[in-house]
Formats: C-alpha cells, structure tokens, sequence
C-alpha cells in the first residue's frame, strides 16, 4: 500500500487489484486503470426503477430494489435507456477496501457531456459516490438519462472510482504556493475553498460561445465516436455582449474562461455547484487527472468544459462570472502514465468541446 497519504496512483490501483481489494468479473482490464482512478463497468441488467434511492444504513441494494423496481432490460446486446427515467445498473466491480482507504465516484467526462447522470450507490450507504473506509461488497450506478435517450452495453464505462489514504485535500494557503511553483491557471487564480473558476462568453474570433441540448431528438450510441451531426442534438449558443440568459430546465456545455493545469504530483475535482452564484448547476463530472493540461503531456493548460443546468428561474450569466471552484488534492505519489501522455485521452488541451460521440 502507499506509503503517503493521498490520491492512490495507477500502480497502488493495480496494488488493490492484484491483493483482491478491487475485483470484477470478468477481470479488471489495463484499459480501466487511469492515472489516479479506477473506471467502472455496466453489469449484464439494467433495473428500471420509480425513484432514485439509497440503501440506508444495515441494508443492502438488492434488498430495496423490489421496493422501487419496474421491469428488468438485457444490456448484453445493448439497450435503450430512455430520456427521463431512472435505472439501477450492477456493476462488474465489488470492493473489499483495507483499513484507511475510502474511495468517491463520479461521472466520467463523455458521460458527464451527455447530461447522463450517473451516480454509485453501496450497500449501507446514505449518501451517492462516497465509499466508507473498509467497505466490503458490490457498488451499483444509478443513471438518469436527462437530455437523451441512450444505448448502452454491458462492459461500457459511464463512471469511475478514486481512492484515497488520509488527508489529502490542499488547504488555499498550500494552493496558493503550489500556483506559485507551477501556474495552476493562466492569470491571477480566485483562491478560497479551492480555486476558482469563471465562465468564457467571449470567445476569440466568433459569437460562439457554448450549445444547448435539443429537446427532441433521436437515440445516442455511446459506442459510435465522431458520428453524430452536432446540429442534430445540439443548438448554438452566441452572444455577442458577453452575456446569455439561462432558461430553466435546459443544458448547456459551455466552457471556462481559466486554462487549467494539474501537476503529475496532484489530481483534483470539480466541486459539482456553488449555491451562491446562481440558479444552476455546472459539471457533473468532476475528476481531472494528474497531467491535464501539464505541457509536458501535451496539454499546456486545457479549458474545464462546464456541464450547466439551469433550475427554476431564467439566469443571466455574465463573462467572467466565477460559476465553480477546483478542489486539488496531494497524489501518494505521481502517476506511472500521466493524462494525455501515453493513454487515450479525448479532452487533453481542449477548449469549448462537446462529448466525443459528436462531430
């Protein structure tokens, strides 16, 4: 095990593999492991369900779901999930953590893109994504498709799982000094709690500025990359007075006005929505890797797309409006692959930037 407090590597994730902590069927593939998190896969059923819920504490998921279950779909040749409703989904991989590691969840970035909530749920848990110290048994996703109707397949990858020794979190006074060291954003950071972010309406050379899901429109398969007309499931968002009015109820990827930077010795997370900015919710996927953005892995700081939903009432969001904040966190120790170096990934260097089913 690590012999730091922190966010487990890559190589301490394979460690809890190969000692049975982390074990799947069938196994874990060297394509799950990321930098500094564990990618999860669908199970072979998708339970629909009337409501979303947790199992509470002393019981089990499978003990509840008969409470709240509708009807059962095969995903082993794929299905449909359907736009609006909720679905409890086994997950190949069960857990059987040590003593002093907890682990959290979340969305991964494409899914996250696609207004496809996605939660992980325990046996005895009171709350989503959040793994106890010593958990032992199996994790579940709940996913709400909220602005398209999706195909889905057993094996696919929809969230992941980071696990954490100790205390890893950065105080904004050691935020602070590592902005010093390394230039976390491009400009002068908004440090408190975290560092902040802002929103970019004013984007060089053009009026546009981000999209807004379609509310009608045909089935996304998570599986086809570059194949979806963007115009088919997405309208244009311009504003030419660095300005737009949020309407309740729709989703917009727009993207953030900092260029980031996340040194290979740190990872850090998106804090999910700041009650006090406003009417919304920015991102539902919030793990950023050691290397995004770290010139060295090709990045030379990358945009943070932001995943926003407006609520009740229509919101103006003006350029420069700080909408969020990055909570980084110490690593046990760097990473053997770094993000964008190495490994696939879609969103190294990117900038405004729709999920990679789209073209």
């Amino acid at each position: 095990m690590a012999k730091n407090p922190g966010v487990l590597p890559d190589s301490a994730i394979r460690d809890l593999i190969g000692t049975g902590a982390i074990s799947a069927q069938p196994a874990v593939t060297d394509a799950q492991v990321q930098p500094a998190s564990l990618d999860l896969r669908l199970g072979s059923v998708a339970y629909r369900v009337r409501a979303s819920f947790l199992a509470g504490d002393g019981r089990s998921v499978a003990s509840r779901l008969p409470e709240f279950q509708m009807h059962a779909v095969d995903l082993a040749q794929g299905a449909v999930l359907e736009k609006g409703c909720v679905y409890l989904i086994p997950l190949a991989e069960s857990l059987a953590l040590p003593p002093g590691i907890t682990a959290v969840a979340n969305a991964k970035s494409s899914t996250g893109r696609l207004d496809l909530l996605t939660r992980t749920i325990t046996d005895g848990g009171t709350e989503f994504d959040r793994i106890p110290e010593g958990y032992h048994g199996p994790l579940w996703a709940e996913v709400c498709p909220r602005s398209f109707s999706v195909l889905v397949r057993q094996g696919q990858r929809l969230n992941q799982i980071r696990f954490r020794q100790g205390e890893a979190r950065l105080s904004d006074a050691d935020l602070a000094a590592l902005h010093a060291r390394v230039a976390l954003v491009d400009g002068k950071p908004v440090i408190s709690e975290g560092l902040g972010f802002s929103v970019d309406l004013r984007l060089p050379k053009t009026t546009l500025v981000g999209y807004r899901a379609k509310p009608h429109t045909g089935v996304v398969d998570l599986d086809l990359i570059g194949h979806y007309p963007a115009r088919d499931f997405w309208e244009e968002v311009h504003s030419e007075d660095g300005r737009i009015i949020l309407d309740p109820g729709a989703f917009y990827i727009l993207v953030s006005r900092e260029a980031v930077t996340i040194p290979p010795d740190h990872a850090a997370e998106m804090a999910p929505y700041l009650a006090m900015v406003g009417e919304f919710r920015v991102h539902y996927a919030g793990f950023f890797d050691p290397g995004f953005g770290w010139a060295e892995a090709g990045g030379a700081g990358s945009r943070g797309v932001l995943e926003v939903r407006c609520h009740e009432a229509p919101f103006v969001l003006e350029h420069g409006q700080v909408v969020g904040r990055l909570v980084y966190e110490r690593m046990s120790a760097p990473p053997a692959r770094l993000y964008g170096a190495g490994i696939a990934s879609n969103y190294q260097g990117q900038g405004l930037k729709l999920a990679k089913q789209f073209r």
